[in-house]
């Protein structure tokens, strides 16, 4: 067990606890490998009856994947090519995501803090996902040259209207009230009661009750109601402005529509990268028709391995992660230069292989 991940039981309960407060507990690959390697062995553990996972620390439950580490592995470690890492971690990290996905047996996050992208990929696929008043959600990616991955093009497309593809577009961040009101949270309990949660949950196995109804009954006790959902006031300029299948008419029809909300995220989109904005918006209307997780996750593994051969990827993280200027020069630099062959391509096998469950 490395420094970076711990794995603990009480009893029935187990618990992952992700170790690396000062990266916002970033998901490293081998964080990935080694949650895969100890969920394949609770799953079948007849003595584990629920998991909960969690972040070190008050500020993230995870801030994502470390997509510096997958930067620096081809910038500076492999002279600009895809490396082994930018092939491998997204490739792990999916299987994973669709490990916590079919795990049999109650999976509980405890989405305290930062949770974005990698982040929301070990939490999201799970039966459980607590949130507290620390909750800051996004999936930000189009902001660095990526797209919503880790089974964003599974779960957002299920959202509530078009609010997933507003949240994909934008990178939009929500707390606890937003998250909860379209599903993403499925209980809201107060920090303060996070530690008596694990307690008497720990408590309720160890006396016998089983996983599921053990995490039922404890939520009863202890979970709140969120609040009222801060975008009400705006779902009906999302639902309308979000519907077109272009990001072009998107933007227009924020323009149209006129207001501060309106012209405000308009303006954000302006400054996402064009072909993170188009390839992300097929992959929603993609992953609203398909019939699985897994066929997702094929697409974005495609995905994932078009931008890591592409620019927008190294420019994204250089603008915002390393020189830390956010002043990325994206390429193509209009959405009018993304054209549907360009689009089309990312979406095609890569050539060292595609993504598989087995």
């Amino acid at each position: 067990m490395s420094d970076e991940i711990k794995f603990s039981t009480d009893g029935g309960l187990a618990t992952v606890e992700m170790t690396r407060p000062k990266a916002l507990n970033a998901l490293t690959h081998g964080m990935v490998k080694e949650m895969a390697a100890k969920l394949e062995d609770w799953e079948h553990d007849d003595a584990i009856g629920a998991v909960v996972i969690k972040g070190e620390g008050e500020k993230a439950f995870c801030a994502g994947g470390d997509v510096r580490a997958v930067w620096k592995s081809v910038k500076e470690d492999n002279g600009g090519k895809p490396s082994e890492l930018s092939k491998t971690f997204f490739f792990d990290e999916y299987r994973l995501n669709h490990q916590i996905h079919a795990f049999s047996k109650p999976f509980v996050a405890l989405l305290d803090g930062v949770t974005m992208g990698g982040g929301v990929g070990v939490s999201i696929h799970g039966s459980h996902r607590i949130v507290t008043e620390r909750l800051m959600f996004a999936m930000p990616e189009t902001a660095i040259g990526l797209f919503p991955d880790v089974g964003g093009g599974w779960f957002l497309p299920r959202l509530p209207g078009e609010s997933g593809t507003y949240l994909a577009l934008t990178g939009a961040r929500l707390h606890a009230d937003g998250a909860c009101a379209l599903g993403i949270g499925t209980h809201f309990v107060p920090s303060s009661r996070l530690e008596g949660f694990e307690a008497q949950l720990a408590s309720a196995m160890a006396a016998g009750a089983a996983g599921r109804q053990a995490v039922n009954d404890v939520l009863e006790r202890l979970a709140e109601p969120a609040g009222p959902d801060p975008l009400a006031s705006h779902r009906g300029v999302i639902d309308t402005c979000f519907k077109p299948n272009t990001v072009e008419e998107i933007i227009d029809a924020l323009s149209a529509e006129g207001s501060d909300f309106a012209i405000e995220t308009r303006d954000n989109l302006l400054s996402k990268s064009p072909t993170s904005m188009k390839i992300s918006l097929e992959l929603m209307r993609r992953g609203r028709e398909a019939s699985n997780l897994a066929e997702v996750l094929r697409m974005e593994y495609r995905l994932s391995q078009a931008c890591m051969a592409g620019h927008d990827y190294y420019e994204g993280i250089r603008a915002v992660l390393v020189d830390k200027d956010h002043a990325p020069k994206w390429q193509p630099a209009t959405l009018a230069e993304v054209g549907d062959d360009l689009v089309a391509a990312h979406f095609s096998a890569p050539a060292h292989g595609d993504w598989s469950l087995a």
